[in-house]
């Protein structure tokens, strides 16, 4: 199966993420000293000097914190996709995650819904994942 929307660029910091949603499993990272959860992928924990940083699987559960209707495609591989949704979700564990919502509805999409997440598998290499309404 051929993707014609633009992929991501998979390095060693966002290997373990990606290598996750292609086993069904969401992987955000974890400060092992004190517990802050983060996604995206790096070696440092966010505004601490620390490297004590490990993959966990998160549930895929959260609530939309900020979103935009697009309305008009971002480019000609998304035409047929309008309207979307582009959404920063807060996990249950604490961190956020930008996706597209994929729903029937977008003008029901509204700060605080719950959503969940499931995966999308866009080309034989490449699982996406993605939130639906909860």
């Amino acid at each position: 199966m051929t993707y014609e929307k633009p992929v991501p660029a998979i390095d060693p910091d966002s290997a373990p993420y990606w290598e996750g949603a292609k086993d069904g499993k969401l992987m955000i990272q974890r400060c092992g000293k004190t517990g802050q959860t983060f996604l995206y992928s790096r070696q440092l924990v966010p505004g601490v000097d620390d490297s004590q940083v490990e993959w966990i699987e998160a549930s895929g559960q959260g609530e939309v914190y900020s979103f935009t209707v697009a309305r008009r495609p971002a480019g000609a591989a998304f035409q047929g996709d309008c309207p979307y949704v582009v959404v920063s979700v807060t996990l249950a564990e604490g961190a956020r995650i930008m996706s597209n919502l994929v729903t029937d509805d977008v003008d029901a999409v509204k700060i605080g819904m719950p959503v969940q997440i499931f995966f999308d598998d866009v080309s034989d290499d490449l699982t996406i994942p993605k939130f639906k309404p909860a």
